[in-house]
């Protein structure tokens, strides 16, 4: 059980470092805000977890650590993170994810949102088809193994959105690809918001886990006609929920 628990622990590492890169952005104290940020309301770092040192973040990420810190603080003063001292404190994480369904205000037009969808169409399946094209190291296919157990295993409707969301970030940093990885994490963002504004039928969740293995299955044999096909069915069905109860 402790491997287990090891293991999914170093995907989790391996998902913040392909997700936190360095800024590119001139404005490094929003940049750095907006990637921390997303970084806690997907699930890279679930609740009661504590972030990684100053040091080692403001490396990963490419800023100060003056920045890094002005930035923690704005997200203590919005309530995502409190401040424990003394030995083994730190940042650690306060974000309760909300049940889908139990909320139907959107932060975004309708429009921006279903035009999300389109996007999504378009990026996830290439970044299967992507994947299943590379030559992928033990640490990425443990990372690939470990998203899919974790949501295939989620238990409850708001951690399997985070688990969810995880999984097609794992997918995307199989590409190496920044820009690809931005776009994903982008979609993720913005389909986090527009399932929560619907309820999560259980048959949906179910035909889901069948798409993960399937998409995972093809990666992993190499196969990425069959990635991008599955996933792009996998997008399809969503958007249908999405467009039909938001």
């Amino acid at each position: 059980m402790a491997e287990t628990d090891d293991a999914v622990v170093d995907a989790q590492d391996d998902l913040a470092a392909a997700v936190l890169r360095p800024l590119r952005a001139h404005h490094a104290f929003e940049s750095c805000v907006e990637m921390l940020a997303t970084s806690i309301r997907l699930g890279i770092y679930p609740d009661g977890s504590t972030l990684p040192p100053e040091r080692e973040l403001a490396e990963r990420m490419g800023v100060s650590r003056s920045t890094l810190r002005e930035a923690i603080g704005a997200l203590r003063d919005a309530g995502l993170l409190t401040t424990r001292r003394g030995r083994g404190g730190g940042s650690v994480v306060e974000f309760h994810p909300v049940e889908p369904g139990a909320s139907t205000t959107l932060e975004r037009p309708r429009e921006e949102l279903l035009d999300a969808l389109e996007f999504r169409r378009i990026v996830e399946p290439g970044a299967a088809h992507a994947a299943a094209t590379r030559t992928l190291s033990a640490s990425q296919i443990e990372l690939l193994q470990a998203s899919l157990e974790r949501v295939s295993s989620a238990a409850g409707k708001a951690v399997h959105r985070q688990a969810d969301a995880q999984f097609h970030l794992a997918i995307a940093s199989l590409s190496e690809s920044p820009l690809l990885i931005d776009a994903v994490t982008n979609v993720q963002v913005r389909l986090h918001e527009m399932l929560g504004a619907i309820p999560v039928l259980d048959r949906n969740i179910d035909h889901s886990r069948q798409q993960h293995a399937a998409i995972v299955e093809a990666i992993l044999a190499g196969d990425a006609t069959k990635a991008r096909r599955v996933m792009e069915s996998h997008c399809d069905d969503t958007a249908a929920l999405l467009r039909g109860l938001m």
